[in-house]
């Protein structure tokens, strides 16, 4: 065999394999190839996105978070000072009660003072005509003294 004949043929069936390759083989492996660098460049852009919605989804969570803040602390101001305003209210009735209490007793108490007063006299007028009449042992007409006695009274 000569050398220049194998070298050629070796060269022919290098170039059919060559061509064979480029025509059926290389274009599935290249598409095979440029649909997964697709599918990792949709990948990247989706997680980009993603990346870019959490960003958003934080902000929007901690406005809405400083909102509630806000709205709580009104809402805690204002239960305050609604407390304090019926607590105010609530010492005033108290204090217009007490004042209310103490007149109504004030004013029982000075009535029965002076029942017992009035009932003192009459026991002290009884008692000094009982003693006159026990020093006098003579004839005492209560009827006809009424009015010396009422005077005695009203000293008393």
């Amino acid at each position: 065999m000569n050398l220049n004949a194998t070298l050629f043929a070796q060269f022919v069936v290098f170039f059919i394999l060559a061509w064979f390759t480029m025509k059926f083989v290389w274009p599935p492996i290249m598409r095979a190839l440029d649909e997964r660098a697709s599918k990792i460049a949709d990948g990247l852009a989706a997680a980009d996105r993603a990346k870019t919605d959490l960003a958003l989804a934080e902000r929007r969570a901690t406005d809405e978070l400083r909102k509630a803040r806000e709205s709580a602390n009104e809402l805690r101001g204002g239960a305050e000072r609604q407390g304090a305003q019926i607590l105010d209210e609530a010492r005033a009735e108290a204090n217009r009660i007490i004042a209310a209490a103490r007149t109504a007793a004030e004013g029982e108490a000075g009535v029965a003072a002076q029942r017992a007063k009035e009932a003192l006299r009459d026991q002290v007028a009884l008692l000094a005509v009982a003693g006159a009449e026990q020093i006098l042992r003579k004839e005492i007409n209560p009827a006809a003294h009424a009015e010396l006695l009422n005077q005695l009274k009203a000293e008393l």
